[in-house]
């Protein structure tokens, strides 16, 4: 679902409104700088961060938003002027713009007017996200409330004022929306999602005994594993034990972006498995699977695709498949800002393992990083440095400087050096903020919106 409104400088009323609807139907894509005929017509560069900050900040205020909706925005340079998309998905909350909630028909942002219309709408989102799902006689007694310091803790290490560091128990628990009232039946209580982050481990193999994910090392004999672990507990302990399998059984190669040094495994590794427990669909009866073998790391997981096919970093649409669930890992630090960790994958693989990731979505989400034959030991070897930025522009369609400076064993300033031709011949466009910019192939610069 696409709406292209203009903004020439500060964003009005109905951008807000657009941003409720879509959150409340589809989601969608809004091009701030687009004309509603297509006519791309700018919007004022010296403000594009005011612009987007102003967005972030009133999502954000209780006087304009109930609950936040989640947001994912970039910057797009397009024959010298500037496109901020806000790219707006579904999500399982019932979102309201200065009290009234809005749904998206066909082109145009509609008030819920009535009961039994919110009343639909309450029920449609239910029944899309299983995370949701109230169960009766789930309890206190049948959860790891031990977990909740330590989740407390894990916000306030990402943000120094969280809320959740003052919160009793039950004041967390239904901040974090695992206690929810079922706009069908009208029951109040625990859910999917609350038996999933904090359940016991029976609790979980009684109410999702499908659930568990398969990890193993398959390096030599493909009929036998090399080391093995089935994960069927909690979901923050379950991130735990996966990581640290994969710690286990993979190299962790030196790397530096700027003059920090980063763990390129326990990035990529990060990522993928908070993936597979996120964004996977626990009423499938498809299980989780991590496996490291002599190509790689790769995860699948069930998925409700709302499209099939390779991923690019041109052709991806963040969409939390169990959004609270997301929330939550957002909260507590183990994901990052809505897309992310797809980002993180195409930035980091390179560097990692020698190519670009895999990513195909379907019924099931499969993502490989692979990790080629000596590429352990080839972070100071010298490539030549046009070739590498022409490699990662005809893998990804963007190149960038931290990247290349890594494959190619040299410093970002000779990246820098050798990219600016490029830009001033307009082979390639610079896309986002220093910190993350990206050097696209022109027809891919406008694609990514």
């Amino acid at each position: 679902m696409r709406r292209p409104p203009y903004c020439g400088n500060l964003p009005e009323d109905d951008t807000f409104e657009t941003i409720c609807s879509f959150a409340n139907r589809q989601g969608g894509d809004i091009f701030l700088g687009v004309l509603n005929d297509g006519t791309v017509v700018g919007v004022n560069e010296d403000r594009a961060l005011e612009i987007q900050r102003k967005v972030v900040n009133r999502v954000n205020n209780p006087q304009s938003f109930n609950v936040a909706p989640l947001l994912d925005m970039e910057t797009i340079q397009y024959e010298g002027m500037t496109v901020i998309r806000i790219w707006v998905p579904v999500d399982a909350i019932v979102h309201k713009f200065k009290g009234v909630v809005y749904d998206r028909t066909v082109d145009s942002d509609v008030k819920v007017m009535t009961d039994t219309q919110l009343s639909a709408m309450y029920i449609r989102k239910q029944e899309y996200y299983s995370e949701r799902k109230v169960y009766r006689y789930l309890t206190k007694d049948d959860l790891r409330i031990d977990l909740l310091p330590r989740m407390r803790e894990m916000a306030l290490a990402k943000r120094a004022n969280h809320p959740w560091g003052s919160m009793g128990d039950d004041e967390l628990l239904r901040s974090a929306r695992l206690f929810l009232k079922d706009y069908e039946t009208g029951e109040e209580g625990f859910t999917l999602g609350a038996a999933l982050v904090l359940g016991r481990d029976e609790v979980i193999a009684s109410i999702a005994p499908a659930y568990k994910t398969d990890a193993y090392v398959q390096r030599e004999d493909r009929d036998r594993y090399d080391d093995r672990l089935v994960v069927r507990t909690n979901l923050i302990e379950a991130y735990d034990q996966l990581l640290a399998f994969a710690q286990k059984h993979l190299p962790d190669k030196f790397f530096l972006e700027g003059t920090r040094s980063i763990s390129l495994r326990d990035i990529i590794c990060r990522e993928l498995i908070v993936n597979t427990l996120i964004h996977r669909g626990y009423t499938s009866p498809f299980p989780a699977k991590m496996v490291i073998d002599a190509e790689g790391i790769r995860t699948e997981n069930a998925s409700r695709a709302r499209f099939t096919g390779e991923l690019t970093p041109g052709r991806f649409n963040p969409l939390p498949k169990n959004p609270n669930i997301a929330e939550l890992f957002a909260n507590i630090g183990l994901t990052d800002a809505l897309g992310s960790g797809t980002r993180n994958l195409f930035k980091y693989s390179w560097a990692y393992g020698g190519s670009q990731p895999m990513m195909t979505e379907g019924d099931v989400f499969e993502a490989k990083v692979p990790l080629l034959k000596g590429a352990a030991s080839s972070m100071g070897a010298n490539f030549d440095v046009d070739e590498v930025i022409s490699r990662m522009l005809g893998d990804y369609g963007f190149a960038t400087v931290s990247g290349v400076a890594a494959i190619a064993g040299v410093t970002e300033r000779t990246v820098r050096r050798h990219l600016a031709p490029l830009v001033t011949e307009g082979r390639v466009i610079a896309i986002g903020s220093t910190r993350d910019r990206r050097f696209a192939l022109p027809d891919t610069a406008l694609a990514e919106g």
